[in-house]
């Protein structure tokens, strides 16, 4: 059943991190079936009961999945792996569009940032028991979120829209409830909901946003929370439209106990509007990170939401990290006022290449789609075989399956450094790999 690997362990910790390490190692493959656990208890010679609490342990972190008497297996994604295990290896003679990073060259230097805001540090030192939050950066940040439609309530600043969500999920969920997530959608996130112990309900989704009906759906079966992109979503570069945000709070007011987070990480290289959700619903975080604009490294985001959200998460993280550099806080400050990201002109250079890219696919038949953002989702029938003819033409894309749950298989490629020289080239590849025309139709 196990192949070569052995669990071993007295204690059900013992037993868990045994298999968790190898999960994490790959001597334990996404799918395998795990011993019944009175099986395993008579070999390790320990109380079916210790078992049992391994398997739920393993169950809460996201590792294993239990089907009844079907009995517990590695999930297909495990978290302890994570989605980035679904990746091409690129090799150097390989054009790589397939890492979902912003352009460099668009990114503003942060060298005299930091330094002001390093010799601000040296005359005004921040001690503890200060405020987490830089006042100046609250004051524009908020100003921003009113200027876009955001409902006012308090302020936090985390470490980047992940860290925002986790915090936002862990203070209002339990292990075992459902949060409805994006399908297609991000593969950090899909890993994050099931490592926190939650199940995972997809929701469809096509360039205007989330599916009503699903949304719906997802809720009436009784998922407890749902998370939206509002703008250039991950993979497809879907946005959500005025029509279709109008849609989604109809939905919402059916279910107001959901709590809501949407995700507006996209701001600063998008040239289209936000329609946010916020305050539909009774528990509500709204997250803003600064990563595509100006830089990932950064690790910044502001997390808005209801008093009560926004208290717990500030609370729990006074607990932990205590607050997110001030001396950061300071330089992505200094970044603002000094205006040196020219958004129309980032957002325009990115619309350009998604554009020539869609363009020149459809010449040659091939359905995509890239509303917004860094991507260009591109469905296919054969995914595997898509990704392999594409790295044996010189070309490395991200496969679906790193973003997909139940949603038809497709390919993701980053456009942030495509060339005009490059597009044509690189949609001939394409049309090649998939066999021209594809029997699939959008999505979802």
């Amino acid at each position: 059943m196990l192949g070569e690997y052995r669990i071993e362990g007295r204690r059900a910790a013992e037993i868990s991190a045994s298999v968790e390490r190898a999960v994490g190692a790959g001597q334990l493959k996404p799918g395998q079936l795990l011993p019944p656990m009175r099986e395993l208890a008579v070999e390790l010679g320990v109380n079916p009961n210790t078992v049992a609490a391994a398997y739920r342990s393993l169950r809460e972190r996201g590792v294993i999945e239990t089907a009844g008497r079907r009995g517990s297996r590695v999930r297909a994604k495990p978290a302890t792996t994570g989605r980035e295990y679904i990746r091409v290896d690129v090799p150097e003679d390989v054009r790589d569009v397939a890492n979902g990073n912003p352009d460099p060259a668009l990114l503003p230097p942060l060298a005299k940032a930091f330094a002001a805001a390093a010799e601000q540090g040296d005359r005004e030192p921040v001690l503890y028991g200060d405020a987490p939050v830089e006042p100046e950066l609250a004051r524009i940040a908020r100003a921003e979120l009113d200027a876009d439609g955001v409902p006012d309530g308090p302020l936090a600043v985390l470490s980047g829209s992940l860290d925002a969500i986790e915090r936002v999920l862990a203070a209002h969920l339990k292990p075992g409830d459902t949060v409805a997530v994006e399908d297609p959608g991000w593969g950090s996130l899909l890993d994050l909901v099931p490592a926190l112990g939650l199940r995972t309900a997809p929701v469809g989704v096509d360039e205007e946003g989330p599916l009503p009906d699903d949304v719906r759906h997802a809720l009436t079966a009784g998922a407890r929370a749902l998370i939206i992109t509002d703008r250039a979503q991950n993979p497809t570069g879907a946005s959500v439209s005025a029509t279709r945000a109008r849609a989604l709070r109809s939905v919402l007011r059916e279910y107001p106990e959901t709590l809501l987070i949407e995700d507006d990480h996209g701001h600063g290289i998008v040239d289209l509007p936000l329609h946010p959700l916020a305050d539909v619903t009774r528990t509500w975080a709204f997250v803003r990170s600064v990563a595509k604009a100006y830089g990932p490294d950064l690790r910044l985001a502001v997390l808005t939401g209801d008093a009560v959200t926004v208290d717990r998460v500030s609370g729990r993280h006074r607990l932990g990290p205590g607050w997110v550099s001030r001396i950061t806080q300071r330089a992505v400050l200094r970044l603002w006022a000094d205006g040196t990201l020219d958004t129309p002109a980032v957002a325009a250079a990115y619309r350009a290449r998604r554009d020539l890219l869609i363009a020149a696919l459809a010449e040659r038949g091939i359905e995509a789609h890239g509303r917004s953002g860094l991507n260009v989702w591109i469905p296919v029938p054969d995914e595997t075989g898509a990704v392999a003819r594409l790295l044996h033409a010189g070309w490395a894309v991200a496969p679906g399956a790193r973003f997909r749950m139940s949603a038809p298989p497709g390919i993701r490629i980053t456009v942030s450094t495509l060339t005009a020289d490059e597009t044509g080239p690189l949609a001939d590849a394409v049309a090649s790999a998939i066999g021209g025309p594809g029997p699939v139709r959008g999505y979802v």
